[in-house]
């Protein structure tokens, strides 16, 4: 179990490494950045309820009692943390935005440790703490040091939306499929982002073209690129990642996460052209060795039960104390 879910959570990561490099074809060729996650959201979530309604329309009925539960998880878990990260990058650099986003790890274990009261192998901290490091590393965090104030605020405020996704995916029970949890998300997410992304207005006509996202990159045909984003770096990447967070648990899975980081610059660089500088190959690789440290702490250790007061001697009639014998 705990292998399976660690071998899900690595495709998983790998999965979503393609949704930055696959929206840069759409944003070369001429769609703004909220309407490249607006397209992504809406078609992922309608291509998987026509799935589901084929093959398991079951998993899309949505328990009345859920129905806050499911709301707030297509506003927090999926819109929350795409558009609040599109805006902080208007006003920080891309990597100080990214590293913001993946400070979920660190989030997400303190918020397991003081606030759901769960004891947590010390590889969980450690782990945690050492990719953040390793992302720092990555994205060149010094460069940006002189950091917007409100920058600042929706680039932790993404973090934290991040790590809701982890936890809401650790925390529901039986009642709620998972594929359908993902499918009224992702909905929900498109309806959210609307007023922002304004469908009417998108350049539809991109989706005919082929693009090149920067110089020294691959040309692509942009429809190509769209396919492959939502139905790899979307669909399948949430599923996965879903599934493995069950099987592990949401301070690993997160922690685990920032290899997307890892990912999304190998792909970068096999598609867009982006190189690799010798500092955020050391970066990555310590990722990496966070996120193996951090697969130590995937068994939860819950908090100590309260001890069981002694029973009270049996007498006799006689008022002797009687002994207690073991069944056997």
């Amino acid at each position: 179990m705990r292998y399976a879910g660690l071998a899900l959570a690595f495709v998983s990561s790998f999965c979503f490494a393609f949704s930055g490099p696959m929206a840069k074809y759409l944003i070369a060729a001429g769609l703004a950045p909220i309407e490249a996650v607006w397209t992504r959201m809406a078609g992922a979530g309608l291509l998987l309820v026509a799935v589901l309604v084929v093959v398991k329309p079951r998993a899309l009925r949505i328990p009345r009692s859920r129905l806050p539960f499911f709301g707030l998880y297509a506003i927090m878990a999926v819109a929350g943390v795409q558009s609040l990260y599109f805006v902080a990058i208007t006003r920080l650099p891309v990597g100080i935005a990214l590293l913001l986003e993946f400070m979920a790890p660190v989030m997400v274990v303190a918020w397991v440790r003081l606030v759901r009261k769960v004891r947590l192998a010390p590889a969980a901290y450690v782990g945690a703490i050492v990719a953040v490091v390793g992302l720092a590393i990555v994205v060149e965090a010094w460069q940006g040091l002189r950091l917007d104030a409100l920058g600042l605020l929706l680039g932790l405020m993404a973090g934290a939306c991040c790590a809701g996704y982890f936890l809401m995916n650790d925390s529901f029970g039986d009642d709620v499929d998972p594929l359908g949890l993902i499918a009224w998300g992702m909905i929900g997410a498109a309806v959210v982002l609307i007023p922002f992304a304004q469908p009417w207005n998108i350049p539809w006509g991109a989706f005919t073209v082929s693009a090149t996202p920067a110089a020294g990159g691959q040309t692509l045909p942009v429809l190509a690129a769209y396919l492959w984003m939502v139905l790899i770096a979307t669909v399948i990447a949430y599923i996965l990642g879903v599934n493995a967070v069950r099987r592990l648990s949401a301070a690993v899975g997160a922690t685990v996460a920032s290899l997307e980081v890892i990912g999304g610059a190998v792909v970068a660089w096999a598609l867009v052209g982006e190189t690799l500088g010798a500092l955020q190959i050391v970066g990555g690789l310590i990722v990496l060795s966070g996120a193996l440290l951090a697969q130590t702490a995937t068994a939860k250790v819950q908090p100590a039960p309260a001890p069981v007061p002694e029973a009270e001697p049996l007498t006799t009639p006689g008022g002797e104390a009687e002994p207690v014998t073991s069944p056997g």
